[in-house]
């Protein structure tokens, strides 16, 4: 970096550094480049596999033009696959490939040129020449099972992540179950999948349907219990229930209109008739004087403000009338009639 920075003060010259995956520098390390890419004395350029938003640092990558190199299409893949196996080095081999084989492997990069020939690699290199010609079905049982794009701590693992819980959220149980299988059959932790799960049983689901966040705990510990591939089955017992499940993210909202209100609010003092009055002195400064116990009328709810009086009327939580829900809202209605009363 000093060379280049002389280099530029003294004969203008600036320095092109290219560095290849870069994400492999961790955050102090790419710091190191900074100040030389804002001084113009280097040309920065940076290739990585990885989304750079999660993998470079957020300074450094305000200085940079982000170039996205896209998947290769399958007809793409499929150009370089024939001229691989029409070279000497692979030619030697002596095996041939139908082109529902190379279609198969090149289906299965998932736009990756250098997974493509490596499956092409192992497939000649494994195949003997009385099974030549190799058509899909052989390809197939010589590599075992599909290469899958994912990615546990990148940029796909987030990608699938939403893909299932969006599915589940529109009630799409078919796309559900294959999101679900794309991430364990991409090697992802069935715990994490899981915690998902009941994250989403509690957000989308709610009220609407209580029963599904039990069903949500019930399958994470079978698949604590199991392990895989056994708990696979019970993750897409799971998943199918909450996409059809109905829909209600109104305890989700009140929630966050309650965090909201708590972290922005004057947060006024709790009402003294509901205060807890466990010594002589907090009962002779009045507190728990008014408070009326619930059970003792008829629809089991007093006419007295929980809120602080600042904010009385307050709505956090507006069930909606679907599923279960329904009937919370309509018993959470009657109990305010029964107040005003």
């Amino acid at each position: 970096m000093e060379e280049s920075r002389k280099a530029r003060g003294s004969r203008g010259v600036k320095t092109i550094v290219f560095i290849d995956e870069i994400h492999r520098f961790n955050k102090a390390q790419q710091d190191a480049f900074l100040p030389y890419v804002e001084t113009g004395d280097i040309v920065l350029i940076g290739a990585t596999t990885e989304n750079p938003s999660f993998e470079v640092n957020s300074a450094l990558l305000s200085r940079c033009k982000v170039v996205v190199i896209p998947q290769l299409e399958r007809e793409e893949v499929m150009t370089i696959l024939r001229r691989a196996v029409a070279d000497p080095s692979v030619r030697k081999y002596k095996i041939e490939l139908t082109d529902d084989a190379l279609d198969f492997v090149a289906a299965t990069s998932a736009g990756d040129a250098r997974q493509a020939l490596n499956s092409l690699q192992l497939v000649v290199e494994t195949a003997s020449a009385s099974e030549s010609p190799i058509d899909a079905k052989k390809a197939t049982a010589i590599l075992q099972r599909r290469s899958l794009m994912y990615d546990k701590g990148g940029e796909e693992h987030y990608n699938i992540i939403s893909a299932l819980h969006k599915s589940l959220r529109n009630g799409d149980a078919d796309a559900s179950v294959y999101w679900l299988v794309r991430m364990l059959e991409g090697g992802e932790d069935p715990m994490y999948i899981a915690r998902r799960l009941v994250r989403a049983a509690s957000e989308d689901i709610g009220n609407a349907d209580p029963q599904a966040l039990v069903f949500a705990i019930a399958v994470q510990q079978t698949v604590h219990f199991l392990g895989m591939p056994e708990a696979g089955v019970a993750l897409a017992q799971l998943v199918t229930y909450l996409a059809a499940a109905p829909k209600s993210n109104a305890v989700y909202i009140g929630y966050g209109e309650a965090v909201r209100e708590v972290r922005q609010g004057d947060n006024p003092p709790v009402p003294l008739h509901i205060r807890n009055a466990p010594t002589r002195l907090m009962k002779d400064l009045g507190y728990g004087r008014g408070y009326e116990y619930a059970h003792d009328f008829e629809d089991q709810t007093a006419a007295m403000a929980c809120l602080p009086e600042a904010l009385a009327g307050r709505r956090f939580y507006e069930p909606k009338a679907v599923g279960t829900e329904a009937e919370i809202k309509a018993r959470l209605e009657r109990m305010r009639e029964a107040r005003k009363k």
